[in-house]
């Protein structure tokens, strides 16, 4: 089961710290803390929105439209916790 259990955590926690930075790049870009005319900015905000887009789009169809907020980062930031320090666990052991 730990052969299950190891890398399964693993994508979780990748998954749960790409969030995190894309979460906190998005207020700094908001609040123009970043600019994305930035070269390396852009390379780095492109990079984790096509990651990220086809994770958030299929929730973003379920919730309702909420045009100014998305609400999308925030329900998979909490399937991402759940599923790793709840259910695997729970699941495994």
């Amino acid at each position: 089961m730990m052969a299950i259990y190891g890398p399964l955590k693993l994508i979780l926690d990748v998954a749960f710290f790409i969030m995190i930075v894309h979460i906190i790049m998005s207020w700094f870009i908001n609040f123009q803390v970043l600019n994305l005319r930035q070269p390396i900015v852009a390379q780095i905000w492109t990079g984790l929105n096509r990651l990220l887009e086809p994770i958030y789009e299929p929730v973003r169809r379920v919730l309702p439209d909420t045009r100014p907020l998305d609400l999308a980062p925030l329900v998979v930031f909490i399937i991402i916790i759940s599923l790793r320090d709840y259910i695997l666990p729970g699941i495994l052991f």
